[in-house]
C-alpha cells in the first residue's frame, strides 16, 4: 500500500494509514509527521509523549484492560484508537522449548517496561488457537471451552483462522503500536527507549490486520469501497454504520468473561471474526429511523431514544424493556433490531460477551474486526445464534437477512477462536500446565 501525501491529509488520517502499512516504513512515516525523528524507527528511541511502563505492576489477567482505560461522560469505557492483530505460527516443538518460552516471556515483559499499561502507552494480549494445542499432542482441561472455529450459520462460509497465536496490540498513539509491533515481529532492538529481547525468529507471520475506533474516524475514511464517499456519518460516531457501541450495560464484565477454575483460571477465550460491510444501501436507501430500527429496534425509532448517533442512550442501549418474544414483535412490526435479538442470549439478565471490536479499512473496504471475550466459546455461539434470528425468519415475514437486524449488510470473511491465558502462562503454554482434569 502507498501512504497519502502527508501534507494533504490530517495527521490522524495519515497515521492510520501508517499503522495499516506497518513495519519500519510505517513507523518511520508516522514519526516523520510528528515531533520524533525518523531514526527512532531504527534504534527504538523514546517516543514523544508516550509514557514508559512497569512490568511489576501488570495484573494477572491479560485481558484486564478496563481499569487502564478512561471513561466517557456517560461512564462507558473508552477503547484504544489504533489496533493491530498479528496472526502467526510459532516455533514450539524443538528441543529448546523452555528457552523459547523464556525468550518470548522476556519479550512480552520488555514491552510492559517500555510502555505504560494504558491507552496512552500500550495494551496487548497473546492468545493461542485450538490448533496450537492440538499440535502439542495435549488435551485442554474441561474448564476450557475452545473448539475449532467453524461456520455458524448457513449464511456464511468463512475462512478459518487456525494459526498458532494471535497478538492484539492497541493504543491511542500510532507510533507506540507500530513500535511494539516492530519490536515483537520485526528487527527493532528497542521500543520507546527500552531494549527488548529479540524473539522475532520464533514467529512465522501469517497475517496482519488493522483497525481504528473513535468518534469521527469512520467519517474520515469514507474514501474506500463499501460505503458512499458522501455518507452522512455523524462526527460523533465511531462506527461506519453511524452509531456508537460499547455501552456499559450491554457489555459483560471482565469477571464474567474470566475462566474461573482449572490451570487457566484467570484467562479467557477470544473470538475474532473479520466482517466485510456493504453499506451503500444503508446510507443511500435507509432513513435515520430505519437505521435505528434495524440496529436497535423499531421501538427505539418510534420513541426517538437514540439521538443522532447514540448519545441519548448513555450507558444503556435500552433493550431490556423490549418484549421478550422477538418473533411476535417481528410479526407485528415487520422488522427486528440487531440489539434486541442479541439481548435474548443474556444469562440472568447479564450480557455474556465483552466486545472489543473495531472498524477496519483493510483491503480498502469497510469492515469490522469483531473481537469478543467470553468465558467459553459456547457463550459466543449462543449470542451469535440469537443475533442470527433464524427463528424470526422461519416464523414471520422477516427474511433471513432483509429486515432481520443488520444481517443484510454484514458478510463474515473469517473466524477464529483463541485461549488468552493468564499472564503467567502467556508464553507458549502447555495444553494442561498443572495436569488437572
Amino acid at each position: 500500500m502507498e501512504l497519502p501525501d502527508p501534507d494533504s491529509v490530517p495527521r490522524r488520517e495519515f497515521c492510520k494509514a501508517a499503522v495499516a502499512l506497518g513495519g519500519a516504513a510505517g513507523l518511520s512515516a508516522c514519526l516523520g509527521r510528528g515531533d520524533g525523528s525518523v531514526e527512532d524507527a531504527v534504534d527504538g528511541g523514546p517516543l514523544d509523549g508516550v509514557p514508559a511502563g512497569d512490568s511489576d505492576g501488570a495484573p494477572a489477567r491479560q485481558h484486564a484492560w478496563n481499569d487502564a482505560l478512561d471513561r466517557d461522560e456517560a461512564g462507558n469505557v473508552v477503547p484504544p484508537v489504533h489496533h493491530v492483530l498479528r496472526y502467526a505460527n510459532i516455533d514450539r516443538g524443538d528441543a529448546s522449548r523452555a528457552e523459547s518460552r523464556n525468550r518470548l516471556e522476556a519479550a512480552f515483559a520488555d514491552l510492559e517496561r517500555a510502555f505504560e499499561r494504558s491507552a496512552a502507552g500500550l495494551l496487548f494480549t497473546a492468545g493461542y488457537s485450538p490448533s496450537y494445542f492440538d499440535r502439542l499432542s495435549g488435551t485442554l482441561p474441561e474448564s476450557v471451552d475452545l473448539p475449532a472455529p467453524r461456520s455458524l450459520t448457513g449464511l456464511e462460509d468463512p475462512a478459518l483462522d487456525e494459526t498458532d497465536v494471535l497478538v492484539h496490540l492497541a493504543g491511542d498513539d500510532p507510533a507506540a503500536v507500530l513500535a511494539a509491533d516492530e519490536a515483537l515481529f520485526g528487527a527493532a532492538t528497542a521500543a520507546n527507549g527500552v531494549a527488548v529481547t529479540d524473539a522475532s525468529d520464533l514467529f512465522e507471520p501469517v497475517d496482519r490486520r488493522t483497525g481504528f475506533l473513535g468518534p469521527g474516524l469512520p467519517r474520515e475514511r469514507r474514501d474506500v469501497d463499501g460505503i458512499p464517499d458522501d455518507a452522512p456519518i455523524p462526527e460523533g460516531a465511531p462506527l461506519f454504520m453511524g452509531f456508537a457501541n460499547g455501552f456499559a450495560a450491554s457489555q459483560a464484565t471482565e469477571d464474567r468473561v474470566t475462566i474461573g477454575t482449572g490451570p487457566f483460571a484467570g484467562g479467557t477465550t477470544q473470538q475474532v471474526s473479520t466482517i466485510r460491510t456493504q453499506l451503500d444501501a444503508w446510507w443511500s436507501q435507509e432513513s435515520h429511523a430505519q437505521r435505528v430500527a434495524k440496529l436497535f429496534s423499531p421501538t427505539h425509532a418510534d420513541e426517538e431514544r437514540v439521538g443522532e448517533h447514540g448519545e441519548r442512550l448513555g450507558i444503556d442501549p435500552g433493550v431490556a424493556d423490549l418484549p421478550e418474544d422477538a418473533v411476535a414483535y417481528a410479526r407485528e412490526e415487520g422488522v427486528v433490531g440487531h440489539a434486541q435479538k442479541a439481548a435474548r442470549a443474556r444469562e440472568d439478565g447479564e450480557p455474556r460477551l465483552l466486545r472489543r471490536d473495531f472498524p477496519t479499512t483493510d483491503g480498502d473496504h469497510t469492515g469490522i474486526h469483531f473481537l469478543t471475550l467470553q468465558e467459553s466459546i459456547g457463550d459466543f455461539v449462543a449470542v451469535r445464534d440469537a443475533m442470527t434470528g433464524a427463528d424470526v425468519a422461519d416464523e414471520t415475514a422477516v427474511g433471513s437477512r432483509v429486515n432481520n437486524g443488520i444481517l443484510q449488510y454484514l458478510f463474515v470473511r473469517s473466524r477464529g477462536n483463541f485461549l488468552v491465558p493468564p499472564r503467567e502462562l502467556r508464553a507458549l503454554p502447555d495444553a494442561n500446565p498443572g495436569g488437572e482434569p
